[in-house]
């Protein structure tokens, strides 16, 4: 391993990485590398990759196994683990969240691949979690500290039922297919840092022993520390890049500012650990199976 360049982006989350052709099969000093450097930074950026989807497939497989595209919406064809993340399937991840959050271990990492990008807009933020938790006052830490969560595919959309077309409707439709309900904790100890950050955001949608108000009110006052401007990564995305970024402890979001026009990524997650709140109690599930989707990892990949 030689050669490796990691430079910030920002002060809190984020850093671009040259010097390292992820293209190629990567040898056990430069995974060490790149994983402290996610550890670090949450978000790592790479310029002018060389990759097809599996090539893709091959990058994320160095740190463990992946997932299937997801536990309900369609994979690229040929390629069960990659996800396509298209403008023209709707842009359901214009809101801030975690992947795949209801389920009982969430992918540990995610990957996006530029493919097609709008003249404009597309941008992807970034969220740290970490940051978020560390911001919180102590009143506000104490209690969240205490909160367990349910999160649930099934959730609230921002979008009436009266606005929604033919289209959107089977998407939420195959989106919804089988209904997932898991409880995490609202904060998540990371398994190889010892961070805590606020595991929330989009699918979260009650907190345990609060009424529904009672709960987005809490959670919306949560949210908004994680969506501080000061612990965002805004991502403009160039022709043939790649996004890793650390799915325990982030959030993200699609801006929707292109106007409809083509806009395509790949995604391609990384299998994870059943979540630990900071008492050493694991998440649970209540309804849903999602083994199709993700084998169960050692908390310590």
């Amino acid at each position: 391993m030689t050669g490796i360049e990691i430079r910030k982006v920002t002060a809190r989350i984020g850093a671009q990485v040259s010097g390292v052709d992820i293209g190629k099969p990567l040898d056990e000093g430069t995974v060490t590398a790149l994983r402290a450097a996610l550890d670090e930074h949450k978000a790592l950026v790479f310029d002018d990759v060389d990759l097809d989807d599996e090539g893709q497939q091959a990058f994320a497989r160095h740190f463990g196994d992946l997932t299937t595209a997801h536990p309900t919406v369609p994979a690229v064809a040929g390629a069960p683990n990659v996800l396509p993340v298209d403008s023209e399937r709707g842009r359901a991840a214009n809101h801030w969240h975690t992947d795949v959050t209801f389920v009982l271990n969430p992918p540990q990492a995610s990957t996006l691949r530029s493919i097609t990008l709008p003249p404009y807009g597309g941008e992807t933020l970034i969220a740290s979690s970490a940051a978020a938790y560390r911001n919180l006052p102590e009143p506000l830490r104490l209690l969240a500290d205490t909160l367990w969560a349910e999160h649930t595919n099934d959730y609230d959309y921002a979008v009436p039922e009266e606005e929604v077309d033919e289209v959107q409707a089977a998407q939420r439709a195959q989106f919804t297919s089988i209904t997932y309900r898991t409880v995490h904790p609202v904060v998540r100890v990371h398994p190889l840092t010892g961070e805590r950050g606020l595991f929330i955001g989009g699918f979260a949608q009650r907190i345990v022993g609060l009424s529904a108000t009672e709960s987005r009110k809490v959670l919306d006052l949560l949210q908004a520390y994680v969506v501080r401007p000061e612990n965002v990564l805004r991502h403009r995305w160039s022709p043939n890049q790649l996004v890793l970024f650390d799915n325990r402890i982030t959030q993200h979001y699609a801006v929707d500012n292109y106007d409809g026009l083509p806009r395509r990524l790949n995604r391609v997650t990384v299998a994870g650990d059943v979540p630990v709140g900071i008492e050493g109690k694991e998440s649970y599930s209540i309804t849903g199976d999602a083994s199709h989707y993700t084998p169960v990892v050692s908390a310590a990949a």
